[in-house]
């Protein structure tokens, strides 16, 4: 049967009713089977022979460890892959259905079918700029690793993330989020991603705030001649350091002006906020679905910065 799938991050599959009544019947399941149908559950336990077993309301359900994931059977992908996927939703099609040791119905699924068609029909079609769901998948200091599509994986440079410098890619985003990337090219067989491009020019930031009001940022730079405080993610601000500030603290500060030739917004530091400074909802000032030339700087600025989706690994400044 030639059916259409559509590829999502994992998770978002695993609560539609369409999913739950897949999973509900062993006739259900098996007429999934036949479709080739793309359904997700969670894994509950990985056994010592690192085979996936995976809640199924009807019946047991296990992913053959071969089958947890492209590349496991070739040893280029290592089985903490697999562990890391306990307590966590899966995709899979359904291979067959047997009988256990125990004479009762098994489902033996595949991870590794859904990905390798995933990358062939839907990944493999990316071109530079184009725009795309992704689900942070886990966080380390240099970057986000996300999901772009049935639990294959790309990242999100650190400083890709935003134009505003970040400490941590925690400070930008939290385990689970759903998130929007650009696609910049392909490096080694593995997509590279963007996500700052999204987030707004300077402009379209800086026409948020007014001169003479008061708001709020995040600390995100001391320096000896000021502190830099981050307005929105692509848009910050320099203030003298009249008291003692700590990286990552909310303050309140008075916009003192905002000048698009120089890209500078200066502040005046008004005070401390209590609250700490949590990853806020993301604000994506771009909707569409593909972008060929990103320009962060005003024309009547000096400095010129900006990203051509063209496959080419230097940035325009």
């Amino acid at each position: 049967m030639n059916t259409h799938f559509v590829y999502y991050p994992e998770g978002d599959l695993i609560d539609t009713q369409e999913n739950r009544d897949a999973l509900s019947t062993p006739q259900s399941l098996a007429d999934a089977a036949l479709t080739g149908r793309i359904l997700e559950a969670r894994v509950t336990v990985c056994d010592s022979s690192h085979n996936l077993w995976v809640d199924l309301p009807c019946m047991k359900g296990m992913i053959p460890r071969t089958e947890g994931a492209i590349g496991i059977a070739e040893g280029e992908v290592r089985d903490i892959a697999l562990i890391a996927r306990v307590g966590k939703p899966v995709c899979f099609r359904v291979l067959r259905i047997e009988t256990d040791d125990e004479g009762q119905p098994l489902a033996i699924l595949s991870r590794r079918i859904v990905q390798e068609a995933c990358q062939a029909e839907y990944l493999a079609g990316l071109q530079p700029g184009d725009i795309i769901d992704a689900r942070v998948t886990h966080l380390e200091p240099f970057g986000a690793f996300v999901d772009i599509g049935c639990g294959v994986a790309s990242m999100v440079p650190i400083d890709m993330i935003s134009v505003s410098r970040i400490s941590h890619p925690s400070d930008r985003f939290t385990v689970g989020q759903r998130i929007r990337v650009i696609v910049k090219g392909l490096q080694n067989k593995h997509i590279c991603l963007s996500h700052k491009e999204l987030l707004g020019t300077w402009e379209e930031n800086a026409a948020l705030y007014h001169a003479g009001e008061t708001t709020t940022g995040i600390v995100r730079s001391i320096e000896k001649y000021g502190v830099f405080i981050e307005l929105m993610p692509n848009l910050a601000g320099l203030a003298e350091l009249r008291q003692p500030v700590t990286i990552g603290q909310r303050a309140s500060v008075y916009i003192k002006a905002l000048i698009p030739e120089k890209l500078k917004v200066k502040l005046i530091l008004v005070d401390i906020c209590e609250e700490g400074a949590k990853p806020e909802p993301i604000r994506y000032f771009y909707q569409g679905d593909h972008i060929d030339r990103w320009v962060y700087t005003p024309e009547s600025s000096g400095k010129h910065i900006e990203t051509v989706f063209d496959g080419v690994w230097t940035e325009r400044s």
